[in-house]
């Protein structure tokens, strides 16, 4: 699980840059719109797929961080090995039969979408499988870090 644990913070890690070339895409639209009077569209797409990938790792990331919103107004108070207990069981219980159900409901459309090499339905742009494949992503890295928290010594927490 160390391995697994490891390979998942390198794939986060890099995923984290994207944000910078999203930005940036977001920026750029202005200019290309009103100054250029062309590639607005374009720029909207790329930045599309590339949020799209970056908000797949993102979800991980908070996960692993434990940095997502948390109804824990009693389970703050419990002692460590409960709390433990608790996210294990969330995971088993939760986060890995939803992550499977993505995988297995999402699979069939996103495989079609990346064979066909579908396009953005508006401006016909090439990528739009690529937001597509972004929800399996999503799941399977959600489905690995629950895997690695079900099987790990201990457990980070938020504290």
């Amino acid at each position: 699980m160390g391995r697994l644990d490891r390979g998942l913070a390198s794939v986060l890690g890099a995923a984290s840059l994207l944000v910078l070339p999203v930005s940036f895409l977001l920026f750029l639209q202005w200019p290309l719109r009103e100054v250029a009077q062309r590639g607005a569209r374009e720029a909207n797409d790329l930045a599309q797929i590339l949020f799209a990938l970056y908000v797949s790792a993102a979800v991980t990331a908070a996960t692993r961080d434990r940095a997502h919103l948390a109804a824990d107004f009693f389970a703050r108070r419990y002692p460590a090995p409960w709390k433990q207990g608790l996210w294990r069981a969330a995971c088993l219980a939760i986060l890995v039969p939803a992550a499977c159900f993505v995988i297995w409901s999402g699979g069939h459309g996103a495989w079609m979408s990346l064979v066909q090499l579908e396009r953005f339905p508006e401006t016909f742009n090439p990528g739009y499988f690529v937001v597509r494949l972004a929800a399996i992503v999503l799941a399977l890295l959600a489905l690995l870090q629950a895997l690695v928290d079900l099987f790990a010594p201990g457990i980070r927490s938020r504290e």
